[in-house]
Formats: structure tokens, sequence, C-alpha cells
């Protein structure tokens, strides 16, 4: 009978590999997306890497911090609501208005290019883990519907920068793009309403599906933190800088602020 050998210094080190493995995705993500003013607003497959590097990174750092089931769980509710919400967007408008894709995304489900239930999945996690940080002590009801709320907006407030990127590349267009927030010509209302109804509802799920800390643990969640406060961070200065859309930065800026800046002077005040 043969003898299997166990070499506990390979034991060793596969835990300590396997919790870098979020840190490389979300490196080579945002890696990909510096590329983007270098190339006048990106190419698709900067476009492709940064979306399926970012979403790797938060299935990945899901499924090291909390387990397999917690990494399908995510990727099932914010991928597959993701899809749904977008198939039944572009066959009737609802919820978000009446758009289209124009097919320069690549291959698509139901009508919807398979990038775009990887980017609902891509910073859905990173909301959720967000408010989870800025509502650290849900108590019952009025605490669960604060986390999904906080949730919603962050996600949401995302969604100020992506559309007008998105659109003046071509990707997508609206039938009727007014009435419009100031500032983010081109992008109806109903498109953000949409978008805070759906991502109310992703993040619902996942803050009911999936179990959370008593307490925040701030370091082991530092990978979607640091991808969510990356995004708007690098948003505001591409918007501002590199895309000529400085009223898009400042929009963005305030909108995504009300979530990024609590964040990040709670990290700081961590950090001291």
């Amino acid at each position: 009978m043969s003898v299997v050998r166990l070499h506990p210094e390979r034991l060793h080190l596969r835990a300590p590999r396997r919790r870098q493995l979020p840190w490389l995705l979300a490196g080579l993500g945002i890696l990909s997306q510096v590329m983007f003013p270098l190339t006048g607003g990106g190419t698709l497959p900067l476009t492709v890497a940064a979306v399926v590097f970012l979403a790797g990174a938060s299935v990945a750092h899901a499924w090291v911090t909390r387990g397999g089931a917690t990494a399908v769980a995510l990727l099932g509710t914010a991928g597959g609501l993701g899809l749904l919400a977008e198939a039944v967007g572009v066959s009737t408008g609802y919820p978000f208005g009446g758009y289209d894709y124009t097919g320069t995304l690549g291959a698509e489900v139901l009508g919807v290019p398979v990038l775009v239930p990887l980017a609902w999945t891509m910073m859905a996690w990173p909301a959720l883990v967000v408010a989870r940080v800025l509502v650290p002590s849900p108590r019952g009801l009025p605490g669960r519907l604060a986390t999904v709320a906080v949730a919603a907006w962050a996600l949401t407030a995302w969604d100020v920068f992506l559309d007008p990127q998105m659109v003046d590349a071509g990707h997508w267009a609206w039938d009727s793009p007014v009435p419009h927030l100031p500032g983010v010509e081109g992008i109806p209302l109903t498109n953000f309403a949409g978008w805070l109804l759906v991502a109310a509802v992703i993040t619902g799920v996942l803050d009911l599906v999936l179990p959370r800390d008593r307490r925040p643990a701030l370091r082991r969640d530092a990978v979607p933190l640091t991808v969510y406060l990356w995004t708007y961070f690098s948003s505001v200065m591409a918007n501002a800088v590199f895309f000529g859309r400085p009223t898009v930065a400042l929009v963005g800026a305030l909108v995504m602020g009300v979530v990024a800046v609590p964040l990040t002077r709670r990290l700081l005040r961590e950090r001291r």
C-alpha cells in the first residue's frame, strides 16, 4: 500500500498565496484602468480586462475571507440579478429607461453583454463591505435598512462616472437622455433611479444571506475598500483632467463622496 506523504511547509504556503490572489487581481484591474487615459479613454481589451480582473478580485476576496459559498452567493446574486435587470431593461425600458447596447462589448446573453453582469459583481461586493463598515452595528430592521441604503447609494453613485464614459465610448445609447442630472448630460434620471432600485435589491439580498461580523475587520477587507476608494478618486481625476468632463467629475465627487469621504475618514481614524 502506498503512503501519501504530506509536506507541512507546502501546506503552510498555500494559505498566504491564496490570500494574495485578490490583491493580484485587483492590481491588474487597477493597472488596466490606469491605461485608459493613455489610450484616449480606453479600448475594448482594456475595458474587458478591467472588469474581469476587478470582478475576479471581488469574488476571490469573498472566497478567501468568507468561503466558497459566499463567493458563489455573490456571483449568483450580483451577476444573476444584474443580468436579469439589464435583460428586462433592454426589452421593456424598465427600470432604467429606454436604451440599447450597440454590440461593441462582445458576447451577449439575453441581449446583454456578458461584461455587464460582471460589472455589477465587480462593485456590488465593495459597496456592501463599505456599507457594513459605515453601519457597523445594525440592530433589527432599521439597522439592516440603513446598511442596504448605504450600499445601494454606494453602488449607484459609481454609475455617475461609468455611464457617461460608456456612452461616450459608444457602448450603449439612450432613447431619451432627458431630464438628466445637472452637469451629467446624456444620461437620464430614470437610469439612476433604476440603478438605485436594482442596487438595493442586490445588496439587500446579499446582506440578508451573507453573515456579517460583529465588528468590521478593516485589514481583512482592505481589498474591496481599496477598490472602492480607488474607483472614487481615480474617476474624479480622470474625468477632471483626462476625459474633458469636469462637470461629471464635480457631480460624481459630490454624489459618490457621500460614501467615500466618510469611509476615508473612518480608515484614517483607525490607522491613527
